[in-house]
């Protein structure tokens, strides 16, 4: 029999994995395809390069590698998976929903699996409520992907704002941990009245996607750059500061900040306001540029995989995204 709600045990990250694809465009390269340069890149943003997809990787083929990835470091298999989420704004297809292609390629028969947009602030949505399941003892294993394809749907004329972004996909295992450690404080917003400073017109039943939308550049991503940094640059943090105070932390108590990856410039300013100095925030925007949903799993992983997360760290995430959304977690790594 099902528990009635009450709190059985803690949620946690049990495994990690990332996957990107294997062509890599650098600013240099982005430099013969339009009017930019390698020094205006890095100064706005500390990009350096990013992944971009060929024709034929999608978004559920990504999802499928990190996916693969983080189930062997958590040493369990597809058949032991109760949930897969996967958090995206660029789905292969509006039917059906990308976790269930991921299902299907992992052999997850009968798993329950559902697509969940938040935007950048999709990976600790998801994580969010897998930890609900997990803690009223609903489920016991779920796994939570980011993944994108961005470069199909930006817009390379605007040299302001295709540099930006990059394709790939993060993906964690979470499930039971001891007491004392896992997921702490959390924090999930959203300010949709922003929404237009951030979105793709033309990209459901409001606006179809026609020729002509196409050519008026309305199907594409369009940002106002200067109204979401001014968001970025409160949200972030805001979550952080409060994911920290719920979990009763000091600033100097967190061992590391896993921030979205959008721009150097605002880590920077999140660094400043939060008192946690860049040594103890992960940073990987050059390496990969903004993957949205995919940014904070991927910075995750590598911080896992590079020996920088330690049994009992406190570790916090924090995100922000179209939407407009933010997100925050706290967590003791176990």
């Amino acid at each position: 029999m099902k528990n009635m709600g009450m709190k059985v045990s803690q949620a946690g990250f049990l495994g990690t994995g990332h996957c990107v694809p294997d062509q890599v465009w650098t600013n240099k390269d982005l430099e013969k395809m339009m009017d930019t340069s390698d020094e205006w890149i890095r100064t706005r943003t500390g990009i350096a390069q990013r992944y971009v997809a060929p024709k034929g990787v999608n978004t559920s083929d990504l999802a499928t590698g990190a996916a693969k990835k983080a189930l062997e470091m958590a040493r369990i298999s597809a058949k032991d998976l109760d949930l897969i989420i996967v958090c995206t704004l660029t789905p292969d297809r509006s039917l059906p929903a990308t976790a269930c292609k991921v299902q299907a390629n992992l052999g997850a028969v009968n798993v329950p699996a559902f697509d969940l947009n938040a935007a950048c602030s999709g990976f600790v949505y998801a994580s969010i409520i897998a930890k609900q399941f997990i803690e009223t003892g609903l489920y016991k294993n779920i796994l939570v992907i980011g993944a994108e394809v961005l470069t199909r749907v930006i817009n390379w004329n605007d040299r302001g704002s295709c540099v930006l972004f990059g394709d790939g996909a993060g993906a964690a295992v979470i499930g039971r941990v001891d007491d004392g450690y896992g997921m702490f404080g959390t924090d999930m917003g959203a300010q949709g009245e922003g929404g237009k400073y951030l979105t793709i017109p033309s990209s459901g039943v409001e606006m179809p996607r026609t020729d002509e939308t196409i050519k008026n550049e309305l199907a594409f991503a369009q940002m106002d750059g200067k109204e979401v940094y001014k968001f970025a640059v409160h949200a972030m943090p805001g979550a952080a500061e409060k994911v920290m105070k719920l979990s009763g932390w000091t600033s100097d108590e967190v061992a590391m900040l896993i921030p979205h990856q959008a721009n150097l410039r605002i880590i920077e300013s999140a660094s400043k306001r939060l008192h946690i100095p860049m040594n103890k925030i992960f940073v990987n925007i050059q390496n990969y540029a903004n993957t949205s949903g995919a940014s904070i799993p991927i910075a995750m992983d590598e911080a896992n995989r590079a020996g920088l997360l330690h049994r009992g760290d406190k570790v916090v995430l924090a995100g922000f995204g179209a939407g407009l959304t933010w997100a925050g977690l706290a967590m003791k790594w176990f």
